[in-house]
C-alpha cells in the first residue's frame, strides 16, 4: 500500500472572511489513493490507522487526527471519540489531484472549499 501526502489549501469562499482564499490555512492528509486519484476504500478498511490528517492555520495550533468513516460518510476525527469533528462533503467521490476542489465543514458548521495543491508519495 503506497501512501500519498495530500495538501489542501483554503480556496476562494465568497461570502466569508475567506473570500480570496488563504494559502496558510488547510489540511495535510496522508492516505492511499486509487489509480484514478480517489481514496482507496479497500486500503482504508485494512489500514485505518494509516489515514491521518493535520489541520493548519496561522492563528491556531495545528490539530492532528485521523480520517474516519461511518457508513458512507467520511470525516476528520481529532480525538478518540469516533465523532465527526469535521464532516467531508462527498469525499469518496473526489479525485485528489492538483487543482481539484474538496469541501469540508469547519468547526463552526460552514462548508468551505479547499484546493488540492500538492500530491506526493509519503
Amino acid at each position: 500500500m503506497g501512501l500519498n501526502r495530500i495538501v489542501m489549501r483554503l480556496a476562494r469562499n465568497p461570502g466569508t472572511e475567506f473570500a480570496d482564499g488563504d494559502d496558510h490555512r488547510g489540511y495535510t492528509l496522508v492516505a492511499p489513493l486509487t489509480a484514478d486519484g480517489k481514496l482507496d476504500e479497500a486500503a482504508f478498511r485494512a489500514h485505518k490507522a494509516a489515514f491521518t490528517v493535520r489541520h493548519f492555520a496561522p492563528d491556531e495550533d495545528p490539530q492532528e487526527g485521523k480520517l474516519a468513516r461511518r457508513g458512507e460518510r467520511w470525516f476528520f476525527d481529532y480525538g478518540d471519540t469516533g465523532e465527526a469533528d469535521e464532516p467531508l462533503y462527498r469525499i469518496g467521490e473526489h479525485r485528489f489531484s492538483v487543482g481539484e476542489y474538496v469541501s469540508i465543514t469547519d468547526e463552526d458548521g460552514r462548508l468551505l472549499t479547499y484546493k488540492v495543491t500538492e500530491v506526493t508519495p509519503a
